[in-house]
């Protein structure tokens, strides 16, 4: 029997749609932040960050996006001990991110002016970035707990980054984005919705990660808003940032 040589791409419908999700959520990603971030050069008049530690963070999120990009392509080539060796890497990765994400959330909530161009009340804010990095720790711990069963994994590490991407929907150059939080989570939980309708064209039902997770998710949105201005949360929010 002939053995498919190494390199070689063999694409399937579900590679190509999980290259697609990936692909889709770098865009989002690249979109939100070409202006103070990626392409920032180009826009010196445009509010930036001058604190260094968003440009660490930002280049450590780029990371995490190429990373899922290319992990389906290596998939698709057959290139499995790279992608294994890369998933060593994106565990590291992932740990910066949640790192870095709390540490920048906090610096951010403890400005005078607060978050740029959030006129959202800083502690009341920093709610969501902390939920959002909490979820994401979490759904890529699980991630990685099942990296043996592969329908379960790719569905978590897909989830666990539509979780933070709310954050660059929020710098979308469009006046819908004024909208605030609610029109930020809704556009992320589109990719959920995509992952639903994948899971039933080819399964005709929900994978229970997409289910759980994708609820989990949705959830913790309308949690964070919902705890964001209450006594408790703003006395919490206050010692972050003392």
């Amino acid at each position: 029997m002939e053995t498919p040589s190494v390199g070689r791409v063999r694409w399937t419908a579900e590679r190509r749609f999980y290259l697609g999700m990936a692909l889709a959520m770098f865009s989002v990603v690249y979109l939100g932040f070409a202006r103070s971030f990626f392409l920032r050069p180009l826009f010196p008049d445009h509010p930036s960050p001058t604190e260094p530690i968003f440009y660490v963070h930002g280049a450590v999120f780029t990371a995490w996006m190429l990373l899922l990009v290319a992990q389906p392509l290596l998939v698709a080539s057959g290139r499995i001990d790279l992608h294994r060796a890369l998933g060593r890497f994106g565990v590291v990765i992932a740990a910066a991110i949640v790192a870095l994400g709390v540490a920048g959330a906090i610096v951010a909530a403890g400005r005078p002016t607060g978050f740029i161009r959030v006129p959202i009340p800083p502690l009341q804010f920093l709610a969501i970035p902390i939920f959002n990095m909490v979820l994401f720790a979490t759904l890529v711990a699980l991630a990685i707990l099942k990296r043996h069963d592969a329908q379960a994994h790719k569905r978590l590490m897909i989830l666990a980054t539509v979780n933070l991407l709310a954050a660059a929907f929020a710098r979308w150059p469009f006046a819908f984005i004024d909208g605030g939080p609610p029109v930020y989570f809704g556009l992320s939980d589109l990719f959920i919705l995509a992952l639903a309708a994948w899971d039933f064209s080819t399964r005709g039902r929900l994978h229970p990660v997409t289910f759980w997770a994708g609820l989990v998710i949705m959830v913790s949105q309308a949690l964070s808003l919902a705890v964001s201005g209450t006594g408790p949360w703003l006395a919490f929010a206050g010692w972050l940032v003392t």
